[in-house]
């Protein structure tokens, strides 16, 4: 059965983690995506480590970080300093759907591969182009011309503000997240921002220049913290690992570790209550609302840790689960992928590469569909593995 993107081909001129991880989801569901690298060099995510893969001679292969975000995609080395280089790849241009690019705005004109060049000089046999940019800041506005970076953004974007311990507390000081979530988050809005321009072209016959950025993403990413200070004109600040809307909903205490409980309404705080043998808790007004259980959030957050520090991980999700408290151990990475839910969902891929000691392991994508599931065509690809086949299907 042909996957959702059969016969979508992606010429991805992208780097590092936005533009890449937008062009593996396209990957996944069925388009070839060809991935244009500096000769001897590659993407420079290809040198980011430890940790590195090991190569069937012993020696150093590609990093961990470059193998999270290129499974699928065919690598093809084409040198962007010579005019060949450049003329291959307005060739190979000609020959995609969408092109996807993370150069600094205006970056790509001077070689002719910007979107109006690439439009104007589109074949009249060829669809219409989709063409995306990822940038920091957009390709417009005082600061177009900037570079960004997944830390930088989510400082400037504000997600560090809300991020960490409170002030005054032990260790308090702005944090990123643990993951470049800002990056991940862009490349997911593109991906979805080309899936709607592919299905605009292919009703209208018209192409479209999308502009994807970073700084734009986080601030969309602000979600209720963003409304929560348009609504009061307040900006939250940092709080931990609370609320800033729902009490309780934060990890608790207990003997060999914590459990994240997640209250989202009256009822299951009542709930919780009753199966904690808290009943003073859920008899008290104060917390009768979840208005209230905000108020006296201090209070209220250190009764319910006195209950639930003695007992084991184990212990409190086994009297919780069963009564419908939303709740869940705070797992490091090697038990998330040992949770009998990730291994029956399949969470972990494992994919060969001719050049590899081991096989690759790769986090499965997330999309469940029906009729066109995902499939996994290659392994993240060695530098310029496909080069010549690549070349080869535009010299015919």
């Amino acid at each position: 059965m042909p996957q959702a993107l059969a016969g979508v081909r992606v010429l991805d001129l992208s780097r590092v983690l936005a533009g890449p991880w937008a062009t593996q989801l396209l990957a996944d569901l069925g388009a070839e995506v060809i991935k244009i690298e500096r000769p001897g060099v590659g993407d420079d995510t290809r040198a980011w480590g430890p940790p590195f893969t090991t190569r069937t001679d012993g020696s150093r292969g590609d990093s961990a970080y470059f193998m999270c975000a290129n499974r699928g995609k065919k690598s093809v080395e084409l040198d962007m300093a010579s005019p060949e280089g450049v003329d291959t790849i307005r060739r190979l241009a000609a020959t995609c759907d969408v092109v996807v690019e993370n150069f600094k705005v205006g970056g790509l004109a001077k070689y002719g591969l910007d979107y109006a060049s690439l439009s104007r000089d589109r074949p009249k046999d060829r669809p219409a182009l989709v063409y995306c940019s990822i940038t920091g800041f957009g390709q417009t506005g005082p600061r177009a011309s900037q570079a960004g970076y997944d830390y930088m953004i989510q400082a400037m974007g504000g997600l560090m503000s809300v991020t960490g311990q409170p002030d005054g507390s032990p260790g308090a000081e702005p944090m990123k997240v643990g993951v470049a979530v800002v990056d991940l988050a862009t490349g997911l809005y593109a991906s979805n921002a080309i899936l709607a321009a592919l299905l605009h072209a292919r009703a209208t016959g018209q192409g479209q220049h999308i502009d994807i950025a970073l700084f734009d993403v986080q601030a969309a990413m602000l979600a209720n913290q963003a409304t929560n200070y348009f609504v009061s004109g307040t900006a939250p600040t940092r709080m931990g690992n609370a609320h800033p809307n729902l009490v309780p909903y934060q990890p608790f205490p207990c003997t060999d570790g914590m459990v994240v409980i997640a209250v989202g309404n009256d009822g299951q705080f009542r709930t919780l209550c009753a199966v904690l043998g808290a009943d003073t808790l859920a008899g008290d007004d104060r917390y009768a609302t979840n208005a209230g259980r905000i108020a006296h959030r201090v209070d209220l957050v250190a009764a319910l840790s006195a209950l639930t520090r003695d007992l084991t991980m184990g212990a409190l999700m086994a009297k919780l689960e069963p009564a419908g408290v939303p709740c869940g151990p705070v797992n490091t990475l090697d038990q998330v992928f040992d949770e009998p839910q990730a291994k029956h969902r399949g969470l972990e891929i494992e994919q060969s590469r001719a050049d590899l000691s081991a096989p690759v392991r790769t986090v499965a994508s997330p999309i469940r569909m029906s009729a066109t599931p995902v499939r996994y065509a290659a392994a993240p690809p060695a530098l310029g593995a496909d080069t010549d086949e690549v070349l080869a299907s535009i010299s015919r």
